[in-house]
């Protein structure tokens, strides 16, 4: 199966770099690409690619916006955000508007073609910087009393995990199951919850109180 991309910066070289990059992956194909932020909805309707490349930072309107515009008509649609400014206003702009993934334009060639295909097969990716705001933002934000209540106890014991930034791999370690079963769970917590997909579910934990804000910091 091949992934259809579309890369979304306002720079030519940069697109152009993208694509000789995505390239040599053979089941990456890029099908298009925007200069803006109108062009990127625009091209996204036309092609409807599994997944945009989408810088924040372009003429008209910015990333974060056309992101929230082809969601809004493609919901299957992934979009990861690769810009070089990593602040904390656009990381939480882009998760806000659905990105899938951030990560910034001094990423590694082969981190980036994994990214796309992790992003396209349904999960979600940040890099541990952005996840370690995330962390810290939650830190300082009055949580609601509301609890998951439409989880099982499990669900909520790996929801917490998830959000503490383990992987499948090693959730399944720590609860002595299956990566596929601790994959499961993930999946009916996101769909009981209504969801978008991991990083949405990141976010639901922090804001419910889920997992302590220190949690994740220890130990690195």
């Amino acid at each position: 199966m091949t992934i259809s991309v579309l890369l979304a910066d306002d720079q030519a070289l940069v697109r152009a770099g993208f694509r000789s990059l995505l390239g040599r992956a053979k089941i990456l194909a890029v099908v298009g690409e925007a200069a803006s932020g109108e062009e990127a909805v625009r091209q996204a309707a036309l092609l409807r690619p599994d997944v945009v490349l989408m810088d924040i930072r372009m003429p008209g309107i910015d990333g974060i916006e056309a992101t929230r515009r082809i969601l809004a008509e493609q919901p299957t649609t992934r979009v990861i955000i690769l810009t070089t400014f990593d602040t904390d206003e656009h990381v939480f702009e882009a998760l806000q508007a659905g990105a899938s993934g951030f990560l910034t334009k001094e990423v590694e060639p082969a981190e980036l073609r994994r990214a796309v295909e992790v992003v396209a097969a349904g999960d979600s990716l940040l890099s541990p910087g952005v996840t370690r705001r995330v962390i810290e933002r939650f830190a300082h934000r009055p949580r609601p009393t509301a609890t998951l209540h439409a989880l099982t106890a499990r669900e909520n014991e790996v929801v917490r995990l998830v959000a503490e930034g383990l992987s499948n791999d090693e959730i399944a370690a720590v609860l002595v199951i299956s990566p596929l079963t601790a994959k499961t769970h993930i999946s009916r917590a996101i769909t009981k919850l209504g969801l978008r997909d991991r990083v949405q579910l990141v976010i639901t934990a922090y804001e419910h109180g889920l997992v302590g804000p220190r949690a994740p910091m220890t130990g690195g």
